[in-house]
C-alpha cells in the first residue's frame, strides 16, 4: 500500500493528484523550484522539498534531485504527472531501483513509445494504421511535419512547406526538444492537414485487462498545442469509434502496458493514422472522468498497488468540454507577471495551478487552469463553460479567455466542424465559416444590446464598461478628497467643457452622460447603469502596481489603461527597435550590425516557457545594432535589435 506519494511535477497536475491522495488518506510530498516557492501546490502538500534553481533542467528534470527528495521526505511512491519526466524510462527505472512504487507504466513500455520512430514500427506490427516516416534531409514531398521523438505538447514540432526551410526547422525542433525533454531526436512525416485529432484513453492493470474509455476530440490547437478538448467527439460515428478503440487496445497490449495512457490518431474522412502514444495521464483527462464517472488518478494509484480492474469499463453518459486557460496574448505569446485576481465560478470544474496573487514565471508552461463544463448534452456543457468564462475574474496577466469564448460560440464549433486548422488564418474562427455568431448565448446577446462588449488584448471596448470605469474613478477621487469632498470629481467653475476620462484603449464623456444612460449607483468598486430600461452592474478593480482598471460585467472584462494628465518621462526607444515580446533567454542571434535583412527574416530566437519564439524583421532594412548576445536573459520590452528601413 502506498502511504506517502511524491509528485514529481508542479502546478495544476500536482494539485490534482494531491486532491485524490487526500480522499484516500495518502500523505503527499511536493517538490518546488525557487520560482515556485510560494506556489499553491507547495502549500497544499503535507511535505515539500526544494529543488534549487529555476530552469527545468536544474529542477523538475533532474532525476538525482527528485530521488534525493524522495529519500529526504520518506516518500514510498512517485507520481510523475505529465510533462517533465513523466515519459522518461530512465526515471521510471530509477524510481523502481530505489525501491519505490512507480505510478505509471513499466519502463519498457515507456521506452517503446518514448521513441516515436520505434513506436510507429511497433504499431504497424500490431495492425495499427500509421503514416510513413520520411528522410529528415530529403523527405521527397511537402508539406511535412517535423516532430520530437521524445515528447509532445507541441514542443519540438514544426510544419515545413518548402525544401529551403527544412534544415533550419529541423535544427530548431531539435533544440526545443532537447530543452523540454532532454532528447533532441526528431523525425519527419507527411502533414495530414485539416484532420481531426482524436485520442483514446486506455487504462490497463497487471492482470491482463485493458480498458478503452472512449475517445476525446482535441482538434482545436495553436502552436500544435491543444486548446479545447471534449468527450465524446462530435464528429466520430459509432463504427469509427469502435475501430479507434480496438486499435488503441491493440497498441496497449503490444507493449505490455499498465496504467493510464492515451493513444492518439489523425482522422480525415475514413482515413485513420496513428500519431503517438502518451504513456502518462493527459492534461485533458477530466473530460473522460466526467463522462465515464471515474477518477483516473485513483485508478492509477490502485493499479500501481496491484489492484485488478473490472472486466468492462463504465458506460459513458453526457458530454464534457474542457478549455485551457493560458497566460498569453492574441499572438499566442506567453505572458508573465502577477495574477492579481483569479476567480472562476459557476457550474464548471476548475483544475488550476494558480490563485489570486500567484506569480506567473517565464520558466514554465503558461497554462493557468483547465475549465471543464459537463452536461447531458454538448450544448449544455458548452453553455455552462461560456457563462463561467465570461463571468470569470482574471486580472493582472493577459489571458486567452476571450479567444476561448470566441471558439465556443463560433457556429462551426457549435456544429462540431472542428479540425487541426480551426485556428489558422483561413480557418473557421477567422472568417472561414459563412455565419459568424460570436455573441451567442444570453450573456452575449445582453452585452451586444447594451454596448458592453469586453475587449481582450488590443480589441475595441464597448461604451458602457469605459463609462463605468470613468465613474468609478471619479467616485474614488471624491472618496480620497481631504477638503470639499462634496464637490463632484473634476468640478470646475466654468462648465462649458464636458468632463471626460481618457484611457489608452478609449475615451468617454461622463458628464453629461451619454443619451439614454442613467446612473443608478456609482461607487469606487461598483457602478450600476441603466440604458433603455435595462440595468447593468459593473465591478471595477484597480491595482496600483500595474495602473490598470479592470471592469467585469456580464459580457466579460474590459482592461483599461488610464492616460495620466502629466505623464512621466519615458525612456526613448530608437526607431526600428525590435522589442522583446516577453521575458526570456536569447537562444540564438542570426544577424550582425551591417547585415541587410528582408521582411520576415529571422533576426534572433528567444526561449521562454520551454518554447522557442522567433523574432523576425518587420520590414526590409539594415541592422544597425544588436545590443544582446546568446545566453542573455532579457525582460519584456528590452531592445533586441535595431533595423533601419531601406536598403542602404
Amino acid at each position: 500500500m502506498i502511504t506517502r506519494l511524491l509528485v514529481a511535477n508542479r502546478g495544476e497536475i500536482a494539485r490534482r493528484v494531491f486532491r485524490t491522495c487526500g480522499s484516500l488518506g495518502i500523505s503527499t510530498v511536493a517538490v518546488f523550484s525557487d520560482p515556485d516557492a510560494d506556489a499553491p501546490h507547495v502549500a497544499e502538500a503535507d511535505l515539500a522539498v526544494r529543488l534549487p534553481g529555476a530552469r527545468p533542467s536544474d529542477t523538475y528534470l533532474d532525476i538525482g534531485r527528485i530521488l534525493d527528495a524522495c529519500r529526504a521526505s520518506g516518500a514510498d511512491a512517485v507520481h510523475p504527472g505529465y510533462g517533465f519526466l513523466s515519459e522518461n524510462a530512465e526515471f521510471a527505472q530509477a524510481v523502481l531501483d530505489a525501491g519505490l512504487v512507480w505510478v505509471g507504466p513499466p519502463p519498457g513500455a515507456i521506452a517503446a513509445m518514448g521513441s516515436k520512430v520505434g513506436a510507429k514500427r511497433l504499431m504497424a506490427e500490431a495492425g495499427v494504421p500509421v503514416l510513413p516516416s520520411l528522410d529528415p534531409e530529403a523527405p521527397g514531398e511537402f508539406p511535412v511535419l517535423v516532430k520530437a521523438s521524445a515528447g509532445g505538447g507541441g514542443r519540438g514540432m514544426r510544419i515545413v512547406r518548402a525544401a529551403g526551410e527544412l534544415a533550419r526547422e529541423v535544427e530548431s525542433a531539435r533544440r526545443e526538444s532537447a530543452a523540454a525533454f532532454g532528447d533532441g531526436t526528431v523525425f519527419v512525416e507527411p502533414l495530414l492537414e485539416n484532420a481531426r485529432h482524436i485520442e483514446v484513453q486506455v487504462l490497463a492493470d497487471r492482470h491482463g485487462t485493458v480498458w478503452a474509455l472512449g475517445e476525446r476530440e482535441c482538434s482545436v490547437q495553436r502552436r500544435h498545442q491543444k486548446v479545447v478538448e471534449e468527450c465524446p467527439s462530435p464528429g466520430i460515428p459509432a463504427e469509427l469509434r469502435e475501430r479507434l478503440c480496438e486499435a488503441a487496445v491493440r497498441a496497449a497490449r503490444k507493449i505490455g502496458y499498465v496504467g493510464a495512457g492515451t493513444v492518439e490518431f489523425l482522422v480525415k474522412g475514413d482515413r485513420v493514422a496513428f500519431l503517438e502514444m502518451n504513456t502518462r495521464l493527459q492534461v485533458e483527462h477530466p473530460v473522460t472522468e466526467l463522462v465515464h464517472g471515474v477518477d483516473l488518478v485513483r485508478l492509477q494509484l490502485e493499479v500501481a498497488e496491484g489492484a485488478a480492474l473490472p472486466v468492462t469499463p463504465p458506460e459513458p453518459s453526457g458530454h464534457a468540454v474542457e478549455v485551457r486557460l493560458y497566460a498569453e496574448d492574441g499572438d499566442y505569446l506567453p505572458q508573465s507577471g502577477v495574477l492579481r485576481r483569479f476567480e472562476v465560478s459557476g457550474e464548471v470544474r476548475v483544475d488550476s495551478g494558480v490563485e489570486s496573487g500567484s506569480v506567473i514565471s517565464p520558466y514554465y508552461d503558461p497554462m493557468l487552469a483547465k475549465v471543464i463544463g459537463y452536461g447531458s448534452s454538448r450544448g449544455e456543457a458548452v453553455r455552462k463553460l461560456v457563462t463561467a468564462l465570461r463571468r470569470a475574474r482574471l486580472h493582472g496577466v493577459t489571458t486567452n479567455r476571450d479567444l476561448l469564448v470566441k471558439i465556443l460560440t463560433n457556429p462551426a464549433f457549435g456544429a462540431g466542424d472542428t479540425h487541426t486548422g480551426f485556428l489558422a488564418p483561413d480557418g473557421p474562427l477567422h472568417g472561414g465559416h459563412p455565419h459568424e455568431a460570436d455573441g451567442a448565448g444570453a450573456d452575449g446577446a445582453a452585452a451586444d444590446a447594451a454596448g458592453t462588449d469586453a475587449a481582450g488584448a488590443g480589441g475595441a471596448v464597448g461604451e458602457l464598461p469605459v463609462l463605468a470605469a470613468a465613474l468609478a474613478m471619479a467616485a474614488a477621487n471624491r472618496r480620497r478628497a481631504k477638503v470639499l469632498a462634496g464637490l463632484p470629481s473634476g468640478w470646475r467653475n466654468v462648465r462649458s467643457q464636458p468632463r471626460r476620462a481618457r484611457f489608452e484603449e478609449a475615451e468617454v464623456v461622463y458628464d453629461p452622460l451619454p443619451q439614454g444612460v442613467t446612473v443608478i449607483g456609482a461607487e469606487p468598486y461598483e457602478v450600476i447603469l441603466e440604458r433603455d430600461g435595462v440595468r447593468h452592474t459593473f465591478e471595477v478593480a484597480r491595482y496600483d502596481e500595474d495602473g490598470k482598471v479592470y471592469v467585469d460585467h456580464v459580457g466579460g472584462c474590459a482592461e483599461l489603461t488610464p492616460v495620466p494628465l502629466l505623464p512621466e518621462p519615458v525612456e526613448h526607444v530608437a526607431p526600428g527597435s525590435l522589442l522583446a515580446p516577453m521575458p526570456g533567454s536569447v537562444l540564438r542571434v542570426e544577424v550582425e550590425p551591417g547585415d541587410r535583412v528582408t521582411k520576415g527574416q529571422p533576426v534572433l530566437v528567444l526561449e521562454a516557457m520551454k518554447m522557442e519564439h522567433r523574432i523576425t524583421a518587420p520590414s526590409d532594412g539594415v541592422v544597425s545594432d544588436v545590443p544582446v548576445e546568446k545566453g542573455r536573459q532579457v525582460e519584456a520590452g528590452a531592445v533586441l535589435a535595431i533595423i533601419q528601413e531601406g536598403t542602404s
